[in-house]
């Protein structure tokens, strides 16, 4: 590891990594609305293809704007490799599949299981000092989600096919990790972060590819509005912008406190679902609000 390297687990969030988090809040809290509008004639591996074949070239010029080289050595490639496997196609794969099987609430609870999977993979593999205050809110946010979807989650029965979901929406979410992990690990090597997230989403629109191709699954698109609209916030604004945002803030406040934007993810869901769908809020579901900002609080703060 280079001398220069510090931890960013350690440093004092600015103004800019605020609206970093933010943006990244906001963006992919938006990205589990459109994802629904990709449900239907259209396989979901070859959605995905759509999407990441939109994303990487412009990930590629902007990297190329920003001066950041193209050309990496063998060595590097495997980074980028294991970040389109991990997070660009498996990540996906597995969470599109597994919400044939349960609720979307369900999976919400899943994915910001994130929160405390980023902080374990980081102890274990950078050795990153576990921080209590990070694994109490990181609980905190999860059992708030948990609280925010009871009554979505009140009547589910799991019978085999809702264990298949929840088995899936886990192992998505130990790959998401993974990839983070493999950004840290890139991001300590000194390699550039669009440059990187391009050569990843190509990987990772390649790998998703032969899966389409070896299962069958028609490369068509549903031309209508809400299918192409969908399309274009999950490719430009979901991917480009949302991925080039969250890894740079990986790289700028650590794993473990990125990560907790996975629990926020849900609650600007609902938000938008109290004036779009009237979801009406219970004394439960407020108080798991509370408890979401309350671990969100704990785990941005700054360190003593």
């Amino acid at each position: 590891m280079p001398e220069t390297y510090r931890d960013p687990n350690t440093r004092t969030l600015t103004p800019l990594d605020y609206g970093l988090y933010a943006i990244s809040v906001l963006v992919w809290g938006l990205s589990w609305i459109a994802m629904h509008y990709q449900v239907g004639q259209v396989a979901p591996a070859v959605s995905i293809v759509w999407r990441f074949i939109i994303a990487a070239p412009l990930m590629f010029m902007l990297a190329l704007l920003r001066g950041e080289s193209l050309r990496f050595p063998l060595a590097d490639h495997r980074f980028f490799l294991g970040m389109g496997a991990a997070i660009f196609s498996v990540n996906f794969l597995l969470f599109y599949y597994a919400s044939q099987h349960v609720a979307s609430g369900l999976l919400s609870i899943v994915f910001s299981l994130a929160s405390v999977g980023n902080v374990v993979l980081g102890a274990l593999v950078f050795g990153v000092r576990i921080k209590q205050r990070v694994v109490i809110g990181g609980v905190l946010g999860v059992l708030g989600v948990a609280a925010m979807f009871y009554p979505e989650l009140g009547g589910l029965h799991f019978d085999g096919g809702a264990l298949l979901g929840l088995t899936l929406g886990l192992g998505g979410t130990l790959c998401f990790c993974t990839g983070n992990m493999l950004s840290v690990a890139a991001q300590r090597r000194r390699l550039p972060v669009f440059a990187s997230t391009a050569w990843g989403m190509l990987y990772g629109a390649s790998f998703v590819t032969i899966f389409a191709l070896v299962r069958g699954d028609s490369f068509i698109i549903e031309w209508t509005p809400t299918y192409l609209g969908g399309l274009a916030y999950l490719s430009i604004i979901g991917s480009f912008i949302a991925f080039g945002v969250y890894f740079t803030l990986l790289g700028r406040i650590g794993a473990a406190r990125t990560g907790y934007s996975t629990v926020m993810y849900p609650v600007v869901a609902l938000m938008v679902s109290t004036f779009a769908e009237n979801y009406h809020w219970s004394l439960i579901g407020a108080l798991g609000l509370a408890a979401v900002i309350g671990g969100n609080v704990l785990v941005l703060r700054a360190p003593k």
